[in-house]
């Protein structure tokens, strides 16, 4: 049975009080400018006071219809009171005590759950961290830990993270590397998703610069996040896993914005029924707290004490979040992932046939995009970003991906009203831009 909070006081649907950004907002939004990075990325002025479900409010009281999740985080939907709950119980007992120097039973628990999850055949081993870019470096030293080698393969478009390492492995935007080389060496980059790319890596790379023994891991996402929500070619999971067999390669698998149900499956990889060496996880883990893991076949986690280690990572608070958010997705949420998917990819068919310069979707469960296209047939960005920005003078929150694609990552909980109110919203924006 799908567990959605039925306790909402916020409409299901856009309520907007005020003009955009409202006064409070707007007064936030410029405290904001004198004091954090100007790294940051925000892509319009929303300032957010309180969320439920698959809704948010403002500080003006404008009420959003959230089809981003936090960038695909909040899987159970904003403070699932279940989740709630439990955060709240365990944060009256215990905080913190880093769980890489004593013992709580929340880490424990958590892990034996991932665990069994994990698409291995004999169970699996967990180190927790606090973020995906964190799980993605730590995948990296463990690949090269044990094969004892130093090269690794990833791809083009790839997203992993911003810090060294997870940027090195990164092939998303020259604004995530420049002027910050040199990068971790080691580290070589190959087109994403089609056989081609894969005959090149084996008949050319593997025979010039690349020597496949030296090879450590090859890390690939198994449906590309920031880089586009792109599906590759049928095969091609299977395929580098057959490489990597044959060379005594790690298969790493970042499953950091693909996993924790968004697609209908626990993880994305289970689609293409291919048995990783490795998965990193993060976002949707724990609802909305910073939790990340990396899962490893047991014989492959044979670091020693001190080689790699946390001080939050596995924070017990954050874990029976995720704990809960487990049970959720199980309840029904992952099965809702599936279905909403379908009604949204069928919707978003209707309206590029009515706008062809939106092309039809893409995506697997509620990981859905489509780009957007000039009068010539060219990716258009500016196209993608005015209606980003008209969406959300509309109460319709997106995000951006790709070359000029808008993705759709709501909260698992989403209902069929709250999909067909997101496709009646893009439908008046697309009538407006084709006037």
């Amino acid at each position: 049975m799908l567990s959605i909070p039925t306790n909402q006081s916020l409409p299901r649907a856009p309520q907007l009080v005020t003009s955009l950004p409202g006064k409070k907002a707007l007064a936030i939004v410029e405290r904001d400018r004198t004091v954090t990075s100007p790294s940051y990325t925000r892509d319009y002025p929303l300032v957010v006071a309180r969320g439920e479900g698959c809704m948010l409010e403002d500080v003006d009281g404008n009420v959003f219809l959230d089809m981003t999740a936090g960038i695909a985080v909040t899987a159970t939907g904003h403070a699932h009171p279940e989740v709630v709950k439990e955060i709240q119980s365990q944060a009256a007992r215990l905080l913190h005590m880093s769980g890489t120097d004593f013992y709580y039973e929340p880490m424990v628990e958590l892990a034996e759950h991932l665990a069994i999850r994990a698409p291995f055949p004999h169970g699996g081993r967990v180190f927790f961290t606090n973020s995906g870019a964190e799980s993605n470096e730590g995948a990296m030293k463990l690949a090269r830990y044990y094969t004892k080698r130093s090269l690794i393969v990833a791809f083009l478009g790839a997203f992993h993270g911003r810090t060294y390492g997870a940027m090195s492995l990164t092939g998303s935007k020259t604004v995530q590397r420049a002027h910050f080389g040199p990068l971790v060496p080691g580290i070589t980059h190959i087109p994403y998703g089609t056989h081609a790319s894969l005959d090149h890596l084996e008949q050319q790379l593997f025979n010039t610069i690349l020597p496949p023994h030296e090879v450590a891991a090859i890390i690939v996402e198994p449906i590309q996040g920031e880089g586009g929500y792109i599906v590759p070619e049928d095969g091609f999971l299977a395929r580098i896993r057959d490489i990597c067999n044959r060379h005594g390669i790690l298969m790493v698998v970042d499953e950091v914005q693909s996993g924790m149900g968004r697609t209908g499956r626990l993880f994305a990889i289970e689609h293409w029924g291919v048995m990783p060496d490795i998965i990193t996880t993060a976002k949707g883990l724990a609802s909305g707290l910073p939790l990340g893991a990396i899962l490893a076949r047991p014989e492959l986690m044979t670091w020693p004490p001190g080689s790699h280690a946390t001080t939050f990572g596995g924070n017990p608070v954050a874990c029976v979040a995720a704990i809960t958010t487990l049970r959720l997705l199980d309840s029904g949420l992952m099965s809702n992932a599936t279905q909403m998917g379908e009604l949204l990819k069928a919707g978003l068919t209707k309206l590029h046939e009515k706008f062809p310069r939106m092309s039809r979707p893409r995506g697997i469960g509620l990981m859905v995009a489509v780009d957007l296209f000039d009068a010539d047939g060219n990716y258009d960005i500016r196209l993608r970003d005015r209606i980003i920005q008209s969406a959300f003078l509309h109460g319709l929150l997106l995000l951006g991906c790709g070359k000029a694609a808008i993705r759709f990552c709501p909260p698992l909980v989403i209902e069929p009203d709250q999909i067909q109110t997101a496709l009646d919203i893009l439908a008046e924006i697309l009538h407006l831009e084709r006037e």
